[in-house]
């Protein structure tokens, strides 16, 4: 039955096609929706000869429908079309992208103000949380070929509490189904800390960290100030565990996103240098974006995800997706059971994308 309604679906696609006159842009849709949908070349065929154009059909856009899987008699159509829309006009020419020129970089002054605001944001981050609670989510994935053939492992949600700036973690699903473990009982790969260490840690003076312009960013609408730092590996407190007792301090780089409006920082990424070459873990790779967050009326900028990426030995890939999700404020009263909770759908990766578009390569026409 769900056959019978798809092909009379598609048969009146058709029949509004070939009663309508069409631009060679719409053919061209038509076209690639045709071939992307399995039509018939046959049936093709027979409604193009029912289609009237509005402007000329050319022999280079007939090759490029073909290239595009157009069939043997869809093509014999096609050039019928060509011949019947010679005396037409050519179709006007695409209006030309507009080209993006980013605004010029802020004056050494200005970063250094903008740096100085988000030191003075990052060293105070945890004391202006709220105590609160809310649902992480960690999707964790291998791949042991090392090509990045990424296979999902499991689903982790746990509840989260952050009370009186510790915070406390308690699984309640797993692959949704509920179970009562601590974080710690979990294996594999973990996370926790996400609420505050990393950045201060970073905008210590005692880090000694190198700041540098990077370009403009944009992240969920709103324009960053972009800077690569680094972390030297004697500065660093950034530690890598490998089982039960191997453990070194990494130095580490990337970038930190600073809000232009309000100097906070939105996203860090970070790169672990200086592993020993015979430490079992060879790469981590670290993405932590936030965003502003409602509770109880206030807002707060969280963490919205985090990505964590390592490779073990020569190909062993692991990666976790942490998201933190259903904030709401933390009373006696709070929680978060496996009755309360369902695991929500993944982000759309639009929501931690940097949205600047890159410069063009050419400079516009005037």
């Amino acid at each position: 039955m769900f056959r019978r309604l798809l092909l009379l679906a598609v048969c009146a696609t058709l029949t509004v096609v070939s009663q309508s006159r069409l631009s060679v842009d719409q053919l061209m849709e038509f076209i690639r929706s045709s071939v992307k949908l399995g039509h018939d070349d046959r049936k093709v065929a027979e409604y193009l000869k029912r289609v009237k154009l509005s402007n000329q059909l050319d022999d280079r856009t007939i090759e490029e429908m073909q290239s595009l899987g157009a069939g043997p008699k869809t093509v014999e159509a096609l050039r019928a079309l060509r011949d019947a829309s010679a005396s037409l006009p050519k179709p006007t020419a695409p209006e030309p992208k507009p080209v993006y020129v980013p605004p010029p970089a802020p004056d050494s002054a200005e970063q250094g103000r903008v740096l100085a605001q988000a030191t003075e944001y990052a060293l105070n981050y945890s004391q202006r949380l709220p105590d609160f609670i809310c649902t992480q989510v960690t999707r964790r994935f291998i791949d042991p070929s090392g090509l990045e053939f990424w296979r999902r492992e499991d689903v982790i949600t746990e509840r989260l509490s952050y009370f009186d700036k510790h915070e406390d973690y308690k699984v309640v699903l797993y692959n949704s189904q509920p179970v009562e473990m601590a974080h710690e009982r979990l294996g594999g790969v973990t996370s926790s800390g996400e609420f505050g260490s990393l950045l201060r840690e970073i905008f210590e003076r005692d880090t000694d960290t190198q700041f540098d312009w990077e370009r403009w960013g944009t992240l969920r609408g709103r324009r960053m100030h972009v800077y690569t730092y680094k972390v030297p590996q004697a500065r660093s407190k950034y530690s890598i565990a490998a089982g039960k007792d191997l453990r070194i301090i990494a130095g580490y780089h990337g970038l930190i996103y600073v809000d232009r409006d309000n100097s906070a920082v939105m996203k860090i990424t970070l790169q672990a240098d200086d592993i020993p070459s015979g430490f079992p873990v060879r790469e981590v790779n670290l993405t932590l974006d936030y965003d502003q967050v409602d509770i109880s009326g206030r807002k707060f900028i969280l963490p919205l995800k985090a990505v964590i990426t390592s490779r073990t030995g020569p190909k062993m890939l692991t990666r976790n997706e942490v998201e933190f999700r259903m904030y709401r404020k933390f009373t006696a009263e709070s929680s978060i059971t496996a009755v309360d909770i369902q695991t929500p759908d993944a982000l759309p990766a639009e929501a931690t994308k940097d949205q600047t578009p890159p410069p063009s390569s050419s400079p516009a026409k005037p």
